[in-house]
């Protein structure tokens, strides 16, 4: 449980007037059973691949399921068991921009999804 407190954390630093990360999201999207749906997190005022980002899912009145992270520097994604298949994460390096996109959506996927960069540099 200590990761999930660490992006609690790192989600509320990445809000915070003092810190000079920010972690800006796509917003709200309303989508049929069947689409697509590609959410993005463009990241400021840190190096970008100098961090790996998870991406943690929120369904309504359940608490937070981690669902994996890339790898910034390498693009390289790791996925929890239950997200693997219909689910991708990408980058555009150029852009400090992440990537979640969820394909053929099933109605249990309705949630909020959150950014979370990790807090420990990214070795390679």
């Amino acid at each position: 449980m200590d990761w999930l407190w660490n992006l609690l954390f790192l989600m509320a630093a990445a809000q915070s007037a003092q810190a000079q990360i920010q972690l800006v999201q796509s917003g709200p999207e309303l989508k049929k059973p069947g689409e697509t749906v590609k959410i993005s997190c463009k990241a400021s005022g840190y190096t970008f691949t100098n961090y790996g980002m998870s991406w943690v899912k929120q369904a309504p009145g359940k608490g937070l399921k981690w669902m994996g992270w890339i790898n910034t520097n390498s693009g390289v994604p790791t996925y929890a068991d239950d997200f693997k298949g219909r689910f991708a994460f990408s980058l555009e390096t150029s852009a400090s921009t992440a990537y979640l996109q969820i394909n053929n959506l099933k109605n249990a996927d309705t949630a909020t999804y959150f950014c979370a960069r990790h807090s420990v540099k990214t070795t390679s």
